[in-house]
Formats: structure tokens, sequence, C-alpha cells
């Protein structure tokens, strides 16, 4: 692979954080700097696959974590954690997070504005942006919000794939439409407004179809779902339907594609055997459905059974190699892999 055939890759989503949280060393933040066997993400593989940065989520686990099946299918529901412990884990994620930024003399940084991603993309730093998946940590009156706003978070999902005081988020089932269940409480609708208010891009992915009708009535800024698929090509709750799409479209917002084999098969299976056309397809139906210009990479590295052409960051130009194939051009493939990213986001922080 020339370097002249990289293309840089801002994405949507990963769960590194939650992977060195679980490690439970006090330099898992140095073991991501200089590299590691495990998980999907480091800053070496980084630098080999194009990896320019992207939304580095904080979520809090379960109490016990639910088993998924083998299809990807169906999953009892999972416990929420009180808002002692969210707060408790994190906190703690958030720490790591920013020691990383700390020990990383430049090459990692912390991004608040659509200019600081630009930059460090520029020099070749990895670009952060501070994102939490599940608002269990935030107490009803917001309070915290604008504390973690000032500490650089800019991208918020109100649910996890479980209930809190904000709202439902939609469970894992297969096949299922994403219809399950009541959306936004008063706090989650109070919460998008002061999202909106702060510039914090509100995250879809994991509310159910009731709660994203919900953000789209009350909220003000593009709908964005920072790592999901094409309900019309693999049935899974988590998937958006082409309804939910036009409504992005008609926003316009963007969808991450998310590289989770259950969320791209046609079968729901978690089979790391996966084709990579399979994801391929997605990104076509999305491109047709709401334009090439919403459409984005949101990979669920570390949180997801993936392909094993995609198997780490450092194999993510396998994904820019595939779309050239299938026909995209250049300038598409920027849009895809961080142009996209980038307009969203500046639109919806306003700076």
């Amino acid at each position: 692979m020339t370097s002249e055939s990289v293309v840089p890759v801002f994405d949507g989503h990963n769960d590194v954080l939650l992977r060195l949280w679980k490690a439970g060393r006090e330099e898992s933040g140095e073991a991501f700097l200089a590299g590691e066997e495990a998980g999907h993400v480091d800053l070496p593989r980084a630098r080999i696959g194009g990896f320019a940065g992207g939304l580095f989520a904080v979520y809090v686990p379960s109490p016990v974590e639910p088993a998924t099946a083998a299809t990807g299918g169906d999953r009892p529901e999972p416990l929420t954690p009180s808002m002692a412990e969210a707060r408790r884990i994190s906190f703690e994620m958030i720490s790591i997070l920013s020691r990383i930024e700390r020990a990383a003399a430049g090459a990692f940084r912390l991004c608040r504005s659509a200019a600081d991603i630009r930059a460090a993309m520029a020099t070749g730093a990895l670009a952060a942006v501070f994102h939490i998946e599940g608002a269990e940590a935030l107490d009803p009156e917001l309070r915290l919000l604008d504390v973690l706003h000032q500490a650089g978070l800019r991208s918020l999902g109100p649910v996890w794939s479980r209930p809190n005081i904000f709202g439902r988020g939609v469970p894992f089932r297969f096949p299922s439409s994403p219809d399950i269940g009541p959306g936004l409480t008063d706090r989650g609708r109070a919460l998008v407004r002061a999202c909106n208010e702060l510039g914090i891009l509100v995250d879809l992915s994991h509310l159910n179809e009731r709660g994203f009708w919900d953000v789209a009535e009350v909220s003000t800024a593009p709908l964005v779902a920072s790592h999901s698929n094409a309900h019309a090509l693999c049935p899974h709750s988590r998937n958006l339907t082409d309804r939910q799409l036009d409504a992005i479209r008609e926003r316009d917002g963007l969808v991450g594609v998310n590289f989770g084999a259950m969320f791209i098969r046609p079968d729901g299976r978690k089979d790391p055997a996966t084709e990579l056309d399979l994801l391929i397809r997605h990104v076509d139906h999305l491109v047709d459905r709401i334009g090439l210009e919403r459409v984005a990479i949101g990979s669920d590295y570390d949180g997801t059974t993936v392909p094993h052409a995609l198997r780490d960051v450092s194999h993510l130009q396998a994904l820019v190699s595939a779309l050239r194939h299938r026909g995209y051009d250049e300038a598409a493939l920027r849009r895809i892999c961080h142009g996209n990213w980038i307009r969203v986001l500046e639109r919806t922080w306003g700076e």
C-alpha cells in the first residue's frame, strides 16, 4: 500500500476507553500510546491504518452484562447502573482519556471544535472527541452537563440500550423493528434542549424508534446516528429504518456505518468471517437513501465483533480499497472517511 493511497479516517464511535478501563492498569494509557496486541485501537496501529481520530466513548457497563446470542439477536434487558456508580466509572474513563493526551506529547489531542480536528489531522496528531454513551452519570437538573462540557464533552447519547431517567434505549433484538417501548422522558427532552444550547451533538444510535422521533421533534440540530446501519439490509433493532433515514436526510444529518457483523449480515450473526461486501452494501444503501454527504464511518471498534478484513484500525484502508473498487472516487472517499463528520460536527457545535 502506497502512502498516496491512504485516506484518513475520522471515526464516529469506538470503545477503547472501556477496554482500557477494564484492563484495570494504571499504565493502560501508556499501552495505548506504545501499542499492544489487545483490542482494536491504539496509536501505532492507528498510524498504520490512517485512523485520524474520532469520537471516544465513555460508556458505563451494566452491573451484569448480558450475553449476546451467536446470532447477535435477543439479549435479556440489561440493568441500569446507579448515578453514583456511573459517575465513578465515567470519571475513571475520562481520566484515562486525559492521561493519554497528557502523555502523548502532542500526538493525541482532545478536540473541542472542528478547527481543532482539522489542526490535529494536518499535523498527524490523533484527533479525539469526548463522547458519552448513556447519560446515567447526569443528574436530573443537568448541572454535571455544564461541568463535562467545560471538560471537553462534545457528543452525547442520552441512552445506551437500556432505560434510564432520560429515556429508553432500544434492546438488542433480531429480527426486530426498532419500535420497542416508549421514547424520551420529560427529562430526556430537557437534556436534548440543553445539548442544543451548549453545542453538544445528540447521538441517536442506541435510542428506540419512539425516542428517535422525540429527538427529531425537540432538537434544532442535525440528526446524527454515530454507529448504525440500514434496517432494510439487516433487520436488527439497532439499525435504522428507511423512514428514519429519510428524516436524517431532511435534517441534513449523518449516519456512521457500524462495522459490527451482527448489524451488517442479513442473518444477524456475530461472525468475523463476514464478507466486506456486505458492509459496502450498507454504504451503498445509505448513499442512495440519504446522499453521499451524509454517510460516514462509525466503526464501533473495541465494542463489537467486526469482520476479519477490518480486524483492527491498522486494516482500515481495506475498507477504503473496497469502496474504490465499488466505484467511489477520491473526492467521495474523503467525504465518507472524514469530511462528512467534520462538516456535521462543525454545524452542530457552531464553532
